[in-house]
């Protein structure tokens, strides 16, 4: 017995550090398959506009695309908080780290699939905007992130930026622009834009599905909305779709 004793424990050794090796193993091809379906190949073709489709854009302003953060471009949570919607061990897209009332905060940021060349598209078509009711601490890090030194989201507006109601944040786009035909915003919570129905796409909240396409669906209204005179015409049209998140 005392001769099988050490053999015993060899062999809860030899299983221990094995569990652990494989354990690490399926996190590095989990977060090697959560990186190709971020980043695999897609298109939405940008074809050169024709004379009259270029003559028809000239006609109208430029417009200006407001970009909600959390729920639509990314989800986080933070140290000693693991959401549900989010499976233990699955990896982050990156990592923030801010200090909060004197106090150091982890966040561990998801990105929703398909947002680089969602941004790097519409970048191109609008003037991009963050509205985020987060704290600017937070919100700025995440837009920076998001950004990666391409520079197209200069623009950027914060909880200080909402109007509290009834406890909830509120976006006014008149804070924004003042000329409210020119201006969509893009935001899973019909609440955060209740004010400007008529200028609002809504969007399903993203958590950690990896197959969502919700982005890259939205690229054709998006092309299309950039012509128009007026988004109002055409998104006002969307008023029975904000119920359904």
């Amino acid at each position: 017995t005392m001769r099988s004793y050490p053999c015993l424990l060899g062999i809860r050794t030899f299983l221990g550090v094995t569990s652990r090796i494989w354990g690490f193993i399926m996190y590095i091809l989990r977060k090697h398959l959560r990186t190709i379906i971020q980043y695999q190949t897609v298109r939405y073709d940008t074809l050169p506009l024709s004379p009259i489709s270029r003559n028809r854009l000239n006609a109208v302003k430029r417009k200006i695309l407001v970009l909600d953060l959390d729920e639509t471009l990314i989800h986080s949570h933070h140290d000693g908080v693991l959401r549900p919607t989010v499976r233990p061990g699955t990896p982050p897209d990156f990592i923030l780290k801010v200090v909060i009332d004197k106090h150091p905060v982890r966040f561990f940021v998801h990105k929703r699939p398909h947002v680089d060349f969602f941004l790097e598209v519409v970048s191109q078509w609008y003037e991009l905007v963050v509205f985020t009711a987060s704290m600017e601490i937070y919100g700025s890090a995440v837009a920076d992130k998001l950004d990666n030194n391409r520079n197209i989201l200069k623009r950027r507006y914060y909880r200080q930026h909402c109007t509290l109601d009834l406890g909830s944040y509120i976006k006014d786009l008149s804070v924004v622009h003042d000329d409210l035909s020119s201006i969509v915003i893009l935001d899973n919570s019909p609440g955060a834009y209740r004010s400007h129905p008529d200028n609002a796409i809504p969007i399903k909240s993203w958590f950690s599905d990896p197959s969502d396409t919700a982005l890259l669906n939205l690229l054709p209204m998006l092309d299309a909305l950039r012509f128009t005179a007026d988004v109002r015409s055409v998104l006002s049209r969307n008023l029975h779709q904000h119920r359904l998140w």
